[in-house]
């Protein structure tokens, strides 16, 4: 299927680019994976991974020349690569602008001027906000309740102008919530795992009310693996996403029945949104991705959860991430 396809995946060092590129090399794509460059020469989740088809690079898209340097003889461009912490917006907002929307910018021109013959852009279900209505299709309005998600919100402008400007073969991937195997502990279901890993009575969390549209991070790869294939895709924003709401309280109540707990919660405030940006409900409609590509997710929410929590009740796992500590 990808034999002889080369692909640029950005973001390739995080949870859900490495997954990306695992399945990716499965299906015979070369991958050439983009790890944000530090001085510990660190590859993030890429670090042990061993492939003839792998090529990781270490680079920053802030830096126009360096995309124009790692887009060459590029067929594909699967574009991750973002600052995503939305608690971490709120301090340090001008390092999203120049993350997302200027670095999204510097991709898409090195894009255009490489000749690159797609570029899949990674969205994300909170430029929608609190759902006006559910489920929420593609038409829903934007609203950028956090600093992240106005940077979201720019970059896919960004993104989709090149296709309406330059027709630069675009498409705006747009996941919804994603969990599973090597997700950051800032997190809500790595957290409460960790925490009841760790052995502690008490799980501190932020509010619990909120919905959710939950992904199994398989599945979320699969659907971006789908919108590449797709001609039909190319110009249009897609959701991926399950169809299915559930509350984090009964996610809590799942990964306790799951791990075998009788831990209670607790309302941690450095957790909890300012009022008027927590995004009280998502619920995404898959019909438009599902209708191009036939693309459905394959995992239910419990098989997705007994899964995750396995990965993260490893010890050589679980000591990768400090559970009694709140990642920002």
């Amino acid at each position: 299927m990808g034999s002889n396809i080369n692909v640029l995946v950005t973001g390739a060092d995080g949870f859900i680019g490495s997954h990306l590129t695992e399945l990716l090399l499965s299906k015979s794509y070369k991958v050439r994976a983009l790890s944000q460059y530090n001085s510990f020469n660190s590859w993030g989740w890429l670090d042990g991974i061993i492939h003839p088809n792998l090529e990781v690079l270490s680079g920053d898209i802030r830096d126009h020349h360096y995309c124009k340097h790692v887009t060459g003889d590029i067929d594909i461009i699967f574009h991750l690569a973002a600052l995503i912490a939305i608690p971490y917006s709120y301090v340090a907002p001008s390092s999203y602008i120049e993350t997302n929307v200027m670095g999204t910018l510097n991709l898409c021109q090195a894009a255009l001027d490489n000749g690159v013959k797609r570029l899949i852009h990674t969205s994300t279900s909170e430029v929608y906000g609190t759902a006006i209505y559910v489920p929420i299709d593609e038409k829903h309005p934007k609203q950028p309740q956090s600093p992240y998600s106005a940077s979201k919100i720019g970059a896919d402008a960004i993104a989709m102008s090149f296709y309406n400007s330059f027709n630069l073969p675009v498409t705006i991937a747009r996941p919804f919530n994603t969990y599973g195997p090597r997700q950051s502990a800032r997190a809500i279901i790595p957290s409460i795992i960790t925490q009841i890993a760790s052995g502690v009575n008490e799980i501190k969390v932020g509010d619990l009310t909120p919905t959710r549209d939950l992904n199994y991070v398989e599945d979320i790869c699969k659907g971006f693996i789908a919108l590449s294939e797709c001609e039909a895709t190319i110009g249009k924003e897609i959701n991926i996403c399950s169809n299915y709401e559930i509350s984090m309280i009964k996610v809590f109540s799942l990964i306790k029945e799951i791990m075998n707990s009788d831990v209670e919660f607790v309302c941690d405030e450095q957790r909890v949104r300012p009022k008027n940006s927590e995004v009280f409900r998502l619920w995404g409609d898959n019909s438009l991705i599902n209708k191009l590509t036939g693309f459905k997710p394959s995992l239910s929410i419990n098989e997705g959860l007994k899964n995750t929590c396995k990965w993260f009740s490893d010890p050589s796992n679980l000591k990768k991430y400090k559970g009694n500590i709140y990642n920002v």
